[in-house]
């Protein structure tokens, strides 16, 4: 029942990794069938049964994606970045770029603004597909607990004031146009100058983009008897001046002080429940006698939520004095 989304899921994965390694060479239909012993045909049919998109389309909007972002943050010339993705002549890059985005390679330089782009497809995963972790838990890294104080920024997201957990949150605001996990993820990959973007594509992953739980005398009881809204979004500088995406709100956070628990990388088919669950018992029991702070429920404070198996896991949640 799950062969081909993870066949599907090896596919995806090296289309990344050659776009990043600017192998277009091995970015044909054919060679990326036969790593997985199966015809053009049928590798095709199943990848569009799967992920909803036609294989080329997929693929030109991933090259498009990696491209824009180059043409945003690099000095590399246009006709470099058109060769470099695969594009015959600069002619071809411009109107593959502004047909999918409406705007030239050249004037979204001059002015970046939000645009939708193709994030990663993820059609193999164990916990969406309600499959749980496998095997033993291997890592061994205990959760880290330190204070740290985060100075002003403004945090751009949507909110669900109904929704209870991740899984959730995402099939609420699939309901809603506009604001579907497509759309929202990709219009903040395309956001210039976020606080934590490390050059990653994937939603809540090392792009920037962010879970978070706002105190909120409207939200929804959590666990803790706290009425809470979810968001999702992204922190950026507090002098940004850029365009906001209509459907999203932008808030001024101010400078204080958070308590962060963190666990290091792990193996997330394996060790992603576990790993959960232990950080979630180390935050329910810690002990703030002798520290001088305790967690700050008051409205407006945000709870910020970074998950990437391959380098963290961690809750950074408000404290006051």
């Amino acid at each position: 029942m799950y062969e081909w989304p993870k066949q599907i899921q090896i596919i995806v994965d090296e289309i990344d990794r050659c776009i990043k390694n600017y192998n277009d060479e091995a970015l044909t239909l054919r060679y990326l069938s036969h790593t997985l012993g199966y015809s053009e045909f049928y590798t095709t049919r199943k990848f569009k049964e799967i992920s909803g998109m036609p294989f080329r389309d997929y693929l030109r909007h991933r090259k498009l994606a990696f491209a824009l972002k180059e043409v945003r943050d690099s000095e590399k010339s246009l006709i470099d970045i058109a060769f470099n993705y695969g594009f015959s002549s600069h002619e071809a890059f411009t109107r593959a770029f502004k047909g999918t985005y409406a705007v030239t390679p050249s004037d979204f330089r001059k002015n970046p603004k939000p645009v939708v782009l193709r994030t990663k497809l993820n059609p193999f995963d164990r916990y969406f597909l309600g499959l749980g972790e496998i095997g033993m838990i291997k890592s061994t890294e205990d959760v880290k607990i330190y204070f740290v104080t985060i100075p002003a920024h403004k945090f751009v997201h949507i909110k669900n004031y109904e929704s209870n957990g991740y899984w959730d949150f995402w099939q609420k605001q699939n309901l809603i146009p506009g604001q579907d996990y497509e759309t929202i993820c990709g219009l903040l990959d395309s956001i210039k100058g976020k606080l934590d973007d490390d050059g990653g594509s994937e939603p809540n992953g090392a792009g920037g983009q962010v879970m978070a739980y706002m105190n909120d005398p409207d939200g929804r009881l959590c666990d803790w008897g706290i009425p809470r809204t979810e968001c999702y979004g992204v922190r950026l500088p507090l002098e940004y001046d850029g365009q906001l995406p209509p459907q999203m709100l932008m808030i001024d956070v101010p400078e204080d002080e958070y308590i962060v628990f963190e666990h290091g990388p792990f193996d997330y088919e394996q060790e992603n429940r576990s790993v959960e669950d232990k950080i979630e018992r180390v935050m329910a029991t810690f002990d703030f006698a002798d520290t001088g702070y305790c967690f700050d429920t008051s409205p407006g404070r945000i709870i910020y939520f970074y998950f990437n198996p391959e380098r963290h896991f961690k809750y950074i949640r408000p404290v006051r004095k």
